[in-house]
């Protein structure tokens, strides 16, 4: 009986008496390299893709998207490519580009760029950094909390920052009036948000986020294991923060630091809405020659100047997070 519910079970060819092969579901004789009943449902090396149709090339599908982001992106970037080669004297020249160079407004508006993109871009890698390692290894009620919130922090606009930064900080905000109630002194000794460094504080304020949500996923990778051995060894808080933790985290700073560093380079609502007058860099520098001076190639000529500089920074945001594998 064993013998014969074996025999009952086996699947595919087997032998008859005279050695010709038979299929067991069938007792069909099979061919020597026929495709028995799986080979003749089951799919072939050549079988279409379930759902793709039959003679479009694939390509054909990458047109629409490819339509739309000319649309939308590429014909309005042609264009303030081809103002700016467009002097108000007609033709095509490069005068706006010499123009425009040569000024001072644009060194100075680039130099403020470049400086203020740095230092907060710096700022926030610290302080991120910090406030990264109290959350994530620093136990407190409410820890999760506050990892959640940051990134609902994320989705905040940039205005919203820095108006909360003039209640508190304006030359009439809660700083101030705390200051007079206090000494009752006619005004208070607040009244730096009009300057570069307020304009640095919002920056690092808004943008230090960015940072610290690639650091908190980094640490949740890294292996406890590590902490405890190192603390078992004697080694201090310190120690293990240089030596432990920021090995694990330069990959997160890497690509955090970079990101930022794109997004403060091209930075508008903050400078606008701190109402830092003397504080001009290139984005609201395009913002005054088109808007208040009507000056519209000049502007192009700043604005394809700042759009090299981001496509520049993001090929090396993008290089650097490949090579640190964030």
């Amino acid at each position: 009986m064993a013998s014969a519910a074996t025999a009952d079970l086996r699947t595919g060819p087997s032998a008859s008496a005279d050695g010709a092969r038979t299929d067991s579901g069938t007792g069909r004789p099979s061919r020597p390299g026929s495709p028995g009943r799986l080979g003749r449902t089951g799919g072939g090396r050549g079988r279409r893709e379930a759902g793709t149709p039959r003679g479009i090339p694939r390509f054909v599908w990458a047109l629409p998207p490819v339509a739309v982001l000319a649309l939308v992106f590429l014909y309005p970037l042609a264009l303030v490519v081809q103002q700016s080669v467009s002097p108000d004297t007609g033709g095509t020249s490069l005068a706006p580009y010499g123009d425009v160079f040569a000024s001072e407004a644009f060194r100075s508006a680039l130099t403020t760029t470049v400086w203020l993109a740095v230092a907060s871009t710096a700022g926030c890698l610290v302080l991120g950094f910090v406030l990264a390692v109290v959350i994530a290894f620093v136990p407190f009620p409410g820890g999760r909390a506050v990892a959640r919130f940051i990134d609902v922090f994320l989705s905040f606009p940039s205005f919203l920052i820095t108006l909360a930064l003039l209640f508190i900080y304006g030359s009439v905000g809660m700083a101030n009036g705390v200051w007079t109630d206090v000494t009752g002194a006619s005004s208070g000794p607040f009244d730096f948000l009009t300057t570069p460094w307020g304009v640095l504080l919002a920056e690092i304020t808004y943008f230090t986020p960015f940072v610290m949500r690639p650091l908190l996923a980094a640490f949740s990778q890294l292996d406890s294991a590590q902490l405890e051995v190192a603390s078992s060894l004697g080694a201090k808080p310190a120690r293990i923060v240089r030596q432990v933790i920021l090995p694990e985290a330069l990959p997160a700073l890497a690509a955090g630091g970079s990101l930022v560093l794109v997004m403060c380079l091209n930075e508008f609502g903050i400078v606008l809405f701190t109402g830092a007058k003397g504080v001009t860099t290139l984005p609201m520098l395009v913002y005054s020659k088109a808007i208040l001076e009507s000056d519209y190639p000049a502007a192009c000529v700043v604005a394809v100047v700042n759009i090299a500089i981001s496509v520049g920074l993001y090929s090396l945001y993008r290089m650097v997070s490949r090579r640190v594998g964030a």
